[in-house]
């Protein structure tokens, strides 16, 4: 048993005298400078571009179309409101519409309420 003992420690330090220590090695400091924080951030700098070009952009040209299309009322108008309402317009105030959706029967809503413009004699062919 005590032969085994001494083969095993021989054999322990000889194997620890020939493995070096590895230590982790430190990686260079390098100054980034301006094009380090560049391609960092360009990623996110990236997907806000496509996010005003895919999303914002739009949505202001057609907030923009709205608006032309709702100070362009004019009495005599086809439209139709957000509620699936079709009637000609009879009289346009600042903020309100007053509609003619039947003979005699006349509706008020608000101008923001009108999503469409149709062509004129729409209503005859319906």
């Amino acid at each position: 048993m005590l032969e085994y003992t001494a083969y095993f420690f021989n054999f322990t330090i000889g194997v620890l005298v020939f493995i070096s220590n590895a230590y982790a090695q430190t990686a260079p400091v390098a100054d980034a400078g301006i094009m380090g924080s560049l391609t960092t951030f360009l990623p996110l700098i990236l997907m806000f571009v496509v996010m005003y070009f895919l999303m914002i952009r739009p949505q202001q040209k057609r907030q923009k179309e709205a608006k032309a299309m709702m100070d362009a009322l004019a009495k005599g108008d086809e439209v139709v409101t957000a509620g699936g309402i079709v009637g000609r317009v009879s009289k346009v105030a600042e903020a309100y519409v007053t509609l003619e959706v039947a003979v005699g029967t006349e509706i008020t809503v608000q101008k923001n309420s009108v999503t469409t413009l149709l062509p004129k004699g729409t209503l005859k062919a319906l």
